[in-house]
């Protein structure tokens, strides 16, 4: 089946929808989400977004916090328009029918967050991500210019590459004409056709064994557009949040949120030692990479599996009535978290790096546009500061598509483009295979290329990558696609990203830290 529209939208998370309500007065939208248009890594954003507000909060302080965080390779350009854009893009979300929580006083009731200097992250109790999730949903089923398909699996961005056209300079010249979509309800390949597509597929959290992600976020639209020879970038920095809850018989982690800590939670180990106060003068406020890092530190000198939040000497009312969610999370394990330590480790959780994008949200390839947790915008650097992911996909989303809908009517559709054809192929081998593949994957990833890296780790990892690759492109090449087969690939060719990355950046920089060029985590004593 063919679909033709004026713009294309690859995920429906805040970047995603934010663009799709944005171009909607400008042509007919077809949304296309892998699964039901709710499951995203938005939903599951429990913090909060940060936006300077009140005094004696200001711009530059919210710039300098982000550039320390980013440990210098943040574009400083891109940081300050960003922040600049933050209270109204609040305010939009706001108008969109996003709750925020307000103080008794009836101002909002702003948190801080590890690496900021004051109180600016606008939250919904511990759901924040949901609320956003729910809000733009919301508007988007009721647009009668958008068209939602749910359970439908992009497999290819169609370009002059994917078609064996030539192109005189690799990126520069190429055009994005739409995608190949898996429809589930004929296991065929449609081709949806469009004049302007985007791109906001999210993370890649389920490379990793332990992640904070939905089981859904494998790097599709990175992997797509690394394929289509698009330029990617800075995907070494991969942020593991510090605290998710430890249970070993549950995948994803569940999120115990920065803003907890910055509360006034405190992290200690199994003797009941604070010790945050060894690495870091911020303590339990330091940095996600230096908190991570420390966590990381004191897991393996100790042994054991977990480290601990102390919530308990902190105000019942005010503990409940900002980490509901968590409260009741915590029960159900039977922890009581006024009582209780809570039991934490480090999971994967953000990806800093991703499709390089100019300011207006375009990639390398022409009238293809990204935002959100797939590309790299400048903003975070070496390591996100936290609660900027969210401002950022907003701003992004809403950049692409003023720039968007100002080059959509100058567009045609490229109509000769041929329908995916599965000739040669069979029907899959056995799921075994793929999950299998999978889970090994998730191993090399998690043990070799996690928080502590080393050349001797990454040369490991890489090699027995080599040897999926070419299980997996086998199996590909003889059999028709499925959604497993698509993402094993997908999270094939994003971890042989970051590795390569890592291995070219030769030093220890913000998430990056590698045992071969030890420049961070010096324990105060």
């Amino acid at each position: 089946m063919r679909i033709e529209t004026d713009f294309l939208v690859i995920g429906s998370g805040l970047a995603g929808m934010m663009y799709a309500l944005k171009v909607a007065p400008y042509g007919k939208v077809a949304v296309v989400t892998k699964t039901s248009i709710e499951e995203t890594n938005t939903r599951y954003a429990q913090g909060g977004i940060a936006s300077v507000t009140y005094s004696p909060d200001t711009y530059e302080k919210h710039v300098q916090d982000t550039l320390i965080a980013g440990d210098g390779l943040c574009n400083e350009q891109v940081v300050r328009s960003i922040i600049k854009e933050g209270p109204a893009i609040i305010q939009d979300l706001i108008d969109l029918g996003t709750n925020f929580d307000k103080t008794p006083e009836g101002e909002y009731d702003l948190a801080r967050e590890g690496g900021h200097s004051e109180h600016r992250i606008y939250h919904f109790q511990d759901r924040t991500g949901f609320e956003i999730q729910r809000a733009l949903t919301e508007q988007v089923l009721k647009n009668p210019n958008i068209t939602v398909y749910e359970h439908h699996f992009a497999v290819e961005v169609i370009t002059q590459h994917h078609l064996g056209y030539s192109v005189i300079n690799e990126g520069t010249d190429t055009e994005c004409y739409g995608a190949y979509v898996l429809n589930p309800n004929t296991n065929k390949v449609d081709t949806f056709l469009a004049k302007i597509t985007y791109i906001a597929t999210g993370g890649i959290g389920n490379i990793y064994h332990t992640t904070t992600n939905p089981v859904i976020a494998t790097g599709d639209g990175i992997a797509m557009v690394y394929r289509a020879k698009g330029l990617i970038d800075n995907m070494e920095f991969v942020q593991f949040h510090p605290t998710a809850l430890y249970n070993q018989n549950e995948r994803p982690s569940f999120l115990i949120t920065e803003a907890m800590r910055g509360f006034g939670a405190i992290l200690r180990n199994r003797k009941g030692e604070a010790f945050m106060a060894r690495y870091d003068e911020r303590r339990e406020l330091a940095p996600r990479d230096i908190v991570a890092r420390a966590i990381d530190t004191e897991l393996k000198v100790s042994g054991y599996e977990f480290v601990q939040l102390d919530c308990t000497h902190l105000d019942k009312d005010g503990l409940l009535s900002h980490f509901p969610n968590i409260y009741q999370k915590c029960l159900l394990l039977g922890i009581d978290i006024t009582k209780d330590y809570i039991p934490v480790v480090p999971a994967a959780h953000f990806l800093c790096g991703g499709i390089k994008v100019n300011a207006k949200g375009r990639t390398s390839i022409k009238y293809l546009y990204a935002g959100g947790e797939s590309v790299s915008t400048g903003l975070h650097g070496a390591n996100r500061l936290a609660s900027n992911s969210l401002l950022e996909a907003a701003v992004y989303g809403l950049r692409a598509a003023v720039a968007s809908s100002e080059k959509v009517a100058n567009v045609s559709l490229n109509t000769s483009v041929p329908d995916w054809s599965d000739d040669g192929t069979t029907h899959p081998e056995e799921l075994i295979l793929i999950t299998q593949e999978f889970k090994e994957l998730q191993q090399i990833m998690s043990n070799y290329v996690g928080i502590v890296r080393s050349d001797i780790r990454m040369n490991r990892a890489l090699a027995r990558l080599g040897i999926i690759y070419q299980e997996t492109k086998a199996l590909y090449d003889r059999s028709t696609v499925s959604p497993a087969l698509c993402e094993l690939r997908n999270a094939i060719n994003v971890s042989y990203m970051i590795i390569k990355m890592a291995k070219r950046r030769k030093e220890s920089r913000g998430l990056h830290y590698t045992l071969d060029y030890p420049q961070k985590l010096k324990i105060l004593r």
